[in-house]
């Protein structure tokens, strides 16, 4: 058994941050990562961070905006923290060696990024996050900081109380894939997920292969609650042939959007007549689907992004590698014609329930970056506020973790007095199966035992389901119902929704779970396993599929990125609140807590939300 102060699952951006604070809190730290940390899905973020810098430019601006943006779903005291922390951050990682963008006055180059008021977006040409990745690895090589590369974490060390709140994380259970080995890491003062996205629920997305919601899943099957996460963001600007992102930034240095009849039709047709190509991502989405649903479409699928008349100086200087994305994808030179583009799932703005530090409602376990929602970014996320999202509240849950003073939590985590019980209606019965031997917290099996004892029993529970995998030669295999899933969730559960969609795909997620039951492993051996490591993979994006589809069902209204077609309004009467679910015995309780709009110095009124 490895054993340390703090250990990190995941080294993207937020777990690379987290790890640098509880290290320079003096914490034994190391991370557990199932990729590389330089390979980490943060890489591929282009736009950049979204930081208070510039005189004219206040961190209650970028508030604001925020709130905004989140259709005043946010939490007020993490957006604000969100804002005021970020500048900090962005001149430290400066200060670090990251190579920003520069004006000529030697200055940091910021842009202009959808719904924000000011240009703010601090970037590095169109590969922020490959560089914001490779300096913060930097700094883990220089502290000593150990790694377990290619470590996949599968279950968590919790004890299980029937109370959630009552049970603690005493560290995670992690398959070597090199070796084959399955072993336990335990740690003395609190675990940190940071691992990123859900990306393949679905099959057009910008995410990468890796993103299978793996922390979000594990942490709700342990007995911590998922909120809002109905909220998934389809960047509008993604490649069709792949979904490749395509920077937002082309968009912020001036690029537009045309249909098929040459129409600019964000401003033409009414959709964002004020900031057009920038209005938020939500906005634009919609707009490019409804433009090709009504016939306007490039070859019915998609429309076209132009930024020839950039011109090729100021192109090459801070977009160069969009180049390089439409040649080798599109086989589109987008210096000579425009670049096919569509909506593609981006982003999950919910996550594992945490406050401001990162805490969940089990002690020890903390939460930060995508697979977190502390809710900073309610139920749309602005471009360029991903990045400082990582590393603020990256930061804040390795000081906390590590014992660090960062400041009481303002936002509660678990079931407070005033939550509110929810019920949804289903066609059929969603969560576990009987056979389904994690139906109950899926932790240790211990209950108040020694913290060791309670990692080596979910290491016992582990090696025995990996055996049960590898030595079944027959049933179905992950591949084929993993296609199947993503199908419907595309299908039913994309930018556009109805009850019948919603309700199909629950169908479709059971017949998914129930085949899940039979699922074998076709490669014996035990050295890098990948069919294994997907098999297991696919149980975390069933019950997050399932996770978001309730959620979309349940919200009978239209705010952010949930478009519902019965339901055309936000209703702030009703469902100014967040969406919870408890994974309770297998069975997902549905609940309901307030949002917080009240700030440090005022409170955010919900206004209509135009751009």
């Amino acid at each position: 058994m490895h054993e340390h102060d703090v250990i990190v699952v995941g080294a993207g951006g937020a777990g690379l941050r987290a790890a640098i604070a509880a290290n320079e809190e003096g914490a034994d730290v190391a991370i557990v990562t199932k990729l590389h940390p330089v390979r980490s899905h943060t890489g591929a973020a282009e736009g950049g961070i979204n930081a208070a810098l510039q005189e004219g430019d206040s961190w209650e601006k970028h508030a604001y905006d925020t709130m905004k943006g989140s259709d005043y779903l946010g939490d007020a005291p993490a957006v604000e923290t969100l804002a005021q922390d970020s500048p900090e951050e962005t001149i430290q990682l400066e200060h670090w060696g990251m190579p920003f963008s520069r004006e000529e006055d030697g200055r940091v180059s910021q842009r202009p990024f959808g719904g924000l008021s000011f240009p703010r977006t601090t970037y590095a040409g169109a590969e922020t996050g490959h560089h914001l990745l490779h300096t913060m690895y930097e700094q883990l090589v220089k502290r000593g900081i150990q790694v377990y590369d290619e470590w996949y974490v599968s279950r968590l060390a919790v004890t299980d109380e029937d109370d959630p709140e009552e049970r603690d994380c005493h560290g995670v259970v992690a398959y070597d894939i090199k070796s084959g080995n399955v072993e336990g890491f335990a740690a003395r003062d609190g675990v940190i997920l940071a691992t990123g996205g859900l990306g393949q629920v679905y099959d057009h997305t910008t995410n990468a292969v890796a993103n299978t919601g793996d922390g979000a899943a594990m942490a709700y099957r342990a007995g911590v609650p998922l909120e809002d996460m109905e909220f998934i963001q389809f960047h509008p600007t993604s490649l069709p042939s792949t979904g490749v992102l395509i920077s937002e930034g082309v968009r912020g240095e001036g690029g537009i959007l045309y249909n098929s009849e040459g129409e600019r039709f964000m401003f033409e047709h009414g959709y964002a007549n004020n900031e057009g190509e920038l209005a938020s991502r939500d906005v634009v989405a919609r707009a490019e689907l409804t433009e090709v649903n009504e016939g306007r479409g490039v070859e019915d699928e998609y429309v076209h992004l132009d930024m020839r008349h950039l011109g090729e100086e100021r192109i090459v200087d801070r977009l160069e590698n969009i180049i390089h994305l439409a040649e080798d994808f599109e086989g589109v030179n987008p210096l000579e014609e425009p670049m096919p583009v569509k909506p593609g799932q981006h982003y999950a703005m919910g996550g594992i329930e945490t406050d401001e530090n990162g805490e969940t409602c089990i002690g020890g376990l903390y939460a930060a970056g995508e697979c977190a929602c502390v809710s900073v970014h309610g139920s749309n996320r602005l471009g360029g506020n991903a990045l400082p999202e990582l590393i603020v509240f990256g930061a804040r849950a390795g000081r906390h973790a590590a014992g660090g003073d960062v400041g009481e939590a303002e936002i509660t985590t678990g079931k407070t007095e005033d939550i509110e019980p929810g019920e949804v209606e289903t066609p059929v019965a969603p969560g576990a199966v009987e056979t389904d031997e994690d139906a109950i917290a899926d932790g240790s099996g211990a209950t108040l035992a020694d913290p060791d004892e309670t990692v080596q029993r979910a290491v016992e529970a582990e090696r025995t389901r990996v055996e049960h995998l590898l030595e079944k030669d027959e049933g179905v295999q992950q591949a084929e119902i993993r296609e199947k899933l993503q199908k419907t969730m595309t299908e039913n559960v994309n930018v556009f929704r109805n009850e019948e969609g919603l309700k199909q795909a629950l169908e479709d997620i059971r017949e998914v779970r129930e085949e899940y039951q039979d699922v074998y492993v076709n490669d014996p051996s035990r050295t890098f396993n990948t069919d294994l490591i997907h098999t297991i993979e696919m149980q975390n994006l069933i019950d997050l599929g399932e996770a978001i589809t309730l959620g979309a069902l349940a919200r009978e209204e239209f705010r952010g990125a949930h478009w519902r077609q019965e339901h055309q309004e936000r209703k702030d009467d009703e469902w100014l609140k967040h969406t919870l679910l408890s994974w309770n015995e297998g069975s997902p309780e549905l609940w309901y807590k307030p949002v917080i709009l009240e700030g440090e110095e005022k409170e955010y009124e919900p206004k209509v939300r135009s751009y």
